[in-house]
């Protein structure tokens, strides 16, 4: 019975790579057929009864994956993801674990600040969407109402990312920036710059209705007024109709005054 047991033992640690392995694949494909209470049971066995097994660390990430996508259980999901950035600091599946992370700490949890700072560890590798994570970073300073450095950021997005298809939204946060912080004439400048770079861009019609705001706070009404009367297409024709209203009516007032 002694030397069964050896040999079967023997046997095993023999081939432990390829029952490993074997696991895996029945985890993906639990989680392929939507089992993912099942799949969860075979990831998690990996990585926690073999850490050094090769792929371990995608099993950690899988799990991660499962909790967030799946199972929307975002705690548990950031947990696995900052585990897999401690234990497996070098492996290739960590970029995709702090991106996750950053996202679940900006989306699901509202801690922006965690969020830049994941972000920055992301924007700190070559990146392909590097221009991508830098909108991020930007978009969690205005969420913080911290318009100074959410435009610094939205900057650098433009200088270092020029063919990036993100440009014509950013260069219209930078005018929203200006404009929630009382610059109305920079502000005007920046919303300016979107129809002129950007013609096409749906973002050219934001930046006009945008640009006739601020006019219209600055009291060139009839200037906004042109402004309004000349959109076409506007994606929410209701508003622009009682923009176009508003500013009639404050005009109308005004030379009633006079």
């Amino acid at each position: 019975m002694a030397t069964f047991v050896a040999a079967a033992g023997f046997w095993y640690r023999a081939n432990l790579d390829e029952i490993l392995q074997d696991r895996f694949q029945k985890g993906q494909a639990l989680q392929d057929a939507g089992r993912y209470a099942d799949a969860l049971d075979q990831f998690q066995g990996l990585y926690k009864k073999h850490p050094d097994f090769v792929r371990s660390p995608e099993a950690l990430f899988q799990t991660a994956e499962i909790l967030n996508h799946y199972l929307a259980n975002y705690q548990e999901a950031l947990l696995c993801y900052l585990l897999l950035e401690r234990d497996y600091p070098e492996n290739a599946w960590v970029r995709g674990a702090q991106h996750q992370s950053a996202a679940i700490y900006k989306y699901r949890l509202e801690d922006y600040v965690l969020a830049i700072s994941t972000y920055q560890k992301v924007l700190d590798q070559v990146t392909e969407d590097a221009d991508r994570v830098q909108y991020e970073v930007a978009d969690s300073y205005f969420r913080l109402n911290n318009f100074e450095q959410a435009r610094i950021e939205f900057g650098s997005l433009l200088k270092n990312h020029p063919q990036s298809l993100l440009l014509p939204e950013v260069q219209f946060r930078i005018a929203v920036t200006y404009a929630l912080e009382g610059q109305l004439p920079e502000a005007v400048g920046a919303y300016r710059l979107v129809t002129e770079r950007w013609p096409e861009s749906p973002y050219a019609s934001e930046a006009q209705f945008g640009l006739a705001a601020v006019l219209e706070e600055q009291e060139e009404l009839q200037k906004a007024l042109e402004i309004l009367k000349a959109l076409q297409g506007y994606s929410n024709p209701e508003v622009l109709k009682r923009k176009i209203e508003k500013v009639r009516s404050r005009i109308a007032k005004k030379k009633k005054a006079i």
